[in-house]
């Protein structure tokens, strides 16, 4: 997620910092979305972006260290703000939310063309339809938060009670 900041705040495309980089899009692309990647991998995107490989992995990204804090690195480490990562997580469930509703639509015309053309006497395509239809709406309550299920609150609720076990 610090790595697509980055890119975009110098306004590169992924296949831009690949090719400054030496690393393939693919790699760049698992990065983005929060997964691990090699030491090495790190080390050429760290000198890229003309900053440290601590300030690239994930532990680092997360980061509630104030920034004014006196540090050696601070100018260059990058740090992401809490509405920055509340953005973030809103974007990446928007994202599930269209993936899920886009395989809906492509997936249940399917199934009814092979149900009528299939097995006509029995229409058993209607439960599938509204079992999937009833996952996909409650998806986009909780999205678009008319839902609070998942709210700030719950969450932190959720951790303390976590960690008073």
């Amino acid at each position: 997620m610090i790595v697509r900041k980055l890119r975009l705040e110098r306004g590169w495309s992924q296949e831009q910092l690949a090719d400054f980089s030496g690393v393939s899009v693919r790699t760049i692309q698992r990065m983005e979305r929060g997964k691990r990647v090699g030491l090495e991998t790190l080390k050429c995107l760290a000198a890229v972006f003309e900053t440290d490989v601590k300030s690239l992995q994930p532990e680092t990204m997360m980061s509630t260290q104030d920034v004014n804090t006196p540090d050696a690195n601070t100018a260059e480490k990058v740090h992401l703000s809490k509405r920055e990562r509340e953005a973030m997580e809103y974007v990446r469930d928007l994202k599930s939310f269209y993936a899920n509703l886009i395989s809906y639509a492509i997936t249940i015309p399917i199934l009814v063309y092979i149900n009528v053309v299939l097995y006509p006497e029995v229409i058993w395509v209607t439960w599938t339809a509204l079992g999937w239809g009833c996952g996909v709406a409650f998806h986009g309550l909780v999205v678009y938060e008319v839902l609070k299920f998942r709210g700030t609150t719950w969450e932190r609720r959720q951790i303390e009670k976590r960690l008073s076990r």
